[in-house]
């Protein structure tokens, strides 16, 4: 019977990350033809993890990748913290980050081959149910550019768009702003909040005016001056800066430059 090499089973092992019986088990079977038993194995196990497909994955990674033309963010989700935290799985969340960035998609992005790979085999060495959960890729435009910011557990991500002279530091901690900021911020100004949330927000101070039994004038400015302090709770231009709170975000951007968009995702919220 062939018996495979100390050497090709820690080969196939290090490409697989399955147990050293289990790869010496499929060189075997393969006659010590390495690609051939990576396939065996992927096939194998392929079928135990469609049986675990139902199995929430509510936890994992995002990862950010910026260069000087675009940016990306990803979503890598796995069942345990313990896999998320996992350098392999780290590593592949970046990869995404890293493939998704050079595609030429504005918005969200599907994953592409090369990530279906990186999840075929991070599923085959955890034995867990770990999926791309989404990507989105930005572009840069003359003058603009983008920070980040990730927080130490991987769990929450902040892709910040801007244009103008803002220093890369100072981008990076507008990030760590918006991962904080309690309200979290809605919109970079009060005419971006989305207005579902502006509406909801509206009738609730209508109802209350109107509760109070205030004459329509008075509750008409009672509505109006409650807004506008909604809106300076959470837009992120008018709220006080987290590193410094005797400054707005606004003061930290200066005039000379300008937050055009955020994005801010956390593991698992859109389960």
């Amino acid at each position: 019977m062939y018996e495979p090499s100390a050497k090709d089973v820690m080969m196939l092992r290090n490409k697989t990350g399955l147990p050293m019986m289990a790869c010496k088990a499929a060189l075997i079977e393969a006659t010590g033809d390495l690609e051939k038993a990576e396939d065996g194995l992927r096939k194998q196990l392929k079928g135990k993890m469609e049986s675990r497909m139902d199995r929430a994955a509510g936890e994992g990674r995002i990862a950010i990748t910026i260069t000087k033309d675009a940016a990306s963010i990803v979503e890598f989700r796995a069942e345990t913290d313990f896999t998320a935290k996992n350098e392999s799985f780290v590593a592949a969340a970046q990869k995404m980050a890293d493939d998704i960035v050079k595609s030429s998609t504005v918005g969200p992005v599907a994953a592409t081959p090369a990530v279906n790979t990186l999840v075929e085999d991070i599923k085959i060495s955890t034995s867990e149910n770990c999926s791309y959960a989404r990507g989105t890729r930005l572009a840069a435009g003359p003058g603009e550019s983008f920070g980040l910011y990730i927080h130490h557990d991987g769990k929450i991500g902040v892709l910040i768009k801007a244009s103008g002279s803002i220093p890369a530091e100072t981008l990076k901690q507008i990030g760590m702003h918006v991962t904080a900021a309690v309200p979290r911020p809605q919109g970079i100004t009060a005419n971006d909040i989305p207005a579902a949330i502006v509406e909801k927000e509206r009738k609730f101070r209508i109802d209350q005016a109107m509760e109070s039994g205030k004459p329509k004038e008075i509750a008409e400015k009672m509505v109006e001056g409650g807004m506008k302090k909604f809106f300076a709770e959470i837009a992120l231009m008018e709220q006080p800066f987290v590193v410094d709170p005797t400054k707005t975000v606004k003061e930290i951007v200066g005039s000379g430059g300008k937050v055009l968009q955020f994005i801010r995702w956390q593991v698992g919220e859109q389960i």
